[in-house]
């Protein structure tokens, strides 16, 4: 059995008192999921300030037999970075380390920290002539090692693909408290399995992440951003096809987001407008960029591309930004999605993926089969059309109790849309993770040779099992019979 007492004590003097607390006012708030979903006990909180400190203290865990939760900005959606109820886990904090370390202007890349948020990292870039090609409505408070733990996505992965593309190097302290330090990037490199590959998305359940070194983009030298009305998600799917023929890498993103989404976020935000004056059954969101050497060339291209969808009727009405301004003013509608949904009621989020060519029938199949199995729910989808990822959401009957209904008929209802995701060849989590939310459900509809491969590389990399226990790898069948 761990001595947790002694523990406590060995704590304090590696990290000293800014580094380990065991002070419930400072703890308990790092406690529970930003969702609400999940909220858990733990016998303190590790602040370390250096991989340094990190690798000391996993290896103080190893030897007490304390387990491990590692936390990024505590903005996931899975439940990955909340403890259990048990209290006999420490949650590791990265925050402390959050330093540049270096920025090569001439190769567009930068290595930083694992506690570095999102948006520094951006506006570091930014200053000097150079841009991050990833970025999600969580930017002010998600972190690197966060988003490379999870393997984030957001809102640019139809052009630069999710966190594990812009990762080319990686730091990381393992369960025995080594570090595997694979930071400067090669574009050639044959020595065998691609390891950093391995722990990017493993959810702090193989490594923890200390610092990445990642690739950058020239800043652009403009942006478009169309709010367009459309009849249905296959109108939209059809005008995605249309500006990817037309447009090739300057499109950057294409949001979808249906009426009632919409419609949500405008009585959620104060001041809010809807961009169109019309009524319209879906919307999309598209963004065209150019770089500094294409500007001259841009707006012929944003009117051929509208103008030419308006005349084959893929479209009802549309605008584009006139500005900066209106361009942050139409993202804002589609980041403020989840929040204004959250303000409503309780809701069962399903974060799924299909073929990109089959997701408009899945939206327009799926939600009447929910609402109709499930009376009073109402099924919405909104997200990433052009990378097949789509937020689909229940929201409850009116009068649901939030907490009851997730824990009763919310469970149904996620397991009866999981089923209709993997009949359509598709995937139960797209981009926020597995976590604790979605790990019985992986192991009840994964592929078993998978899921297999998963157990036996969590028990070579972890053997003792005390990074970030009961996430991600569902239990052998065996292991689950009570």
């Amino acid at each position: 059995m761990a001595d947790f007492q002694s523990f406590q004590a060995a704590a304090k003097d590696l990290l000293g008192p800014r580094g380990y607390t065991s002070d419930p006012d400072i703890v308990d708030p790092w406690l529970t999921d930003w969702r609400g979903r999940f909220t858990g006990a733990a016998l303190g909180l590790a602040s370390p300030s250096s991989t340094e400190e990190v690798a000391k203290f996993v290896s103080l865990c190893g030897a007490h037999g304390v387990t491990i939760v590692p936390q990024g900005g505590n903005s996931g959606m899975s439940g990955g970075a909340t403890p259990d109820q048990t209290g006999e886990s420490v949650v590791l904090s990265l925050r402390r380390m959050n330093s540049i370390r270096k920025l090569d202007t001439a190769a567009h890349q930068i290595t930083c920290d694992a506690g570095v948020v999102l948006q520094t990292l951006q506006e570091t870039a930014e200053e000097h002539g150079l841009r991050f090609p990833l970025t999600l409505g969580g930017k002010g408070s998600a972190t690197i090692g966060g988003l490379i733990s999870t393997n984030a996505g957001g809102t640019q992965v139809l052009r630069h693909g999710t966190m594990r593309a812009q990762v080319v190097g990686i730091e990381a302290v393992l369960a025995d408290g080594e570090v595997f330090s694979s930071l400067v990037p090669l574009k050639k490199d044959n020595r065998g399995f691609d390891l950093k590959q391995l722990l990017i998305g493993s959810e702090g359940t193989l490594g923890i992440v200390t610092a990445a070194t990642l690739r950058l983009l020239p800043q652009i030298g403009e942006r478009r951003v169309a709010w367009v009305g459309l009849p249905s998600i296959s109108a939209a799917r059809k005008l995605l096809m249309h500006c990817e023929a037309m447009a090739g890498d300057a499109l950057e993103g294409f949001e979808v987001l249906s009426a009632h989404s919409l419609d949500a976020v405008l009585a959620h935000l104060p001041d809010a407008r809807s961009p169109l004056q019309g009524q319209h059954a879906w919307h999309a969101l598209v963004e065209l960029v150019a770089n500094t050497s294409g500007t001259h060339v841009f707006d012929d291209l944003i009117e051929r591309v509208f103008s030419t969808a308006m005349e084959q009727d893929l479209l009802e009405d549309a605008v584009i930004s006139g500005s900066e301004a209106q361009a942050e003013a139409f993202w804002q509608l589609r980041d403020s999605i989840a929040p204004a949904e959250r303000a409503i009621g309780p809701a069962m989020q399903h974060d799924i993926s299909v073929p990109v060519d089959r997701m408009a029938e899945f939206v327009e199949t799926a939600s009447p089969q929910v609402e109709s199995r499930f009376s009073g729910t109402r099924a919405i989808g909104f997200g990433h059309l052009g990378d097949g990822n789509i937020h689909f959401h229940v929201l409850a009957p009116a009068g649901a109790t939030r907490g009851e209904w997730e824990a009763s008929q919310g469970k149904e209802i996620s397991a009866y849309v999981h089923d209709l995701v993997t009949a359509f060849g598709g995937s139960i989590s797209a981009e926020h993770g597995i976590g604790q939310m979605k790990r019985d459900e992986l192991g009840r509809l994964g592929d078993p040779v998978a899921l297999g491969l998963m157990r036996k590389i969590k028990q070579a990399l972890d053997p003792h099992g005390i990074l970030n226990p009961g996430k991600l790898v569902p239990l052998a069948p065996e292991a689950s019979t009570p």
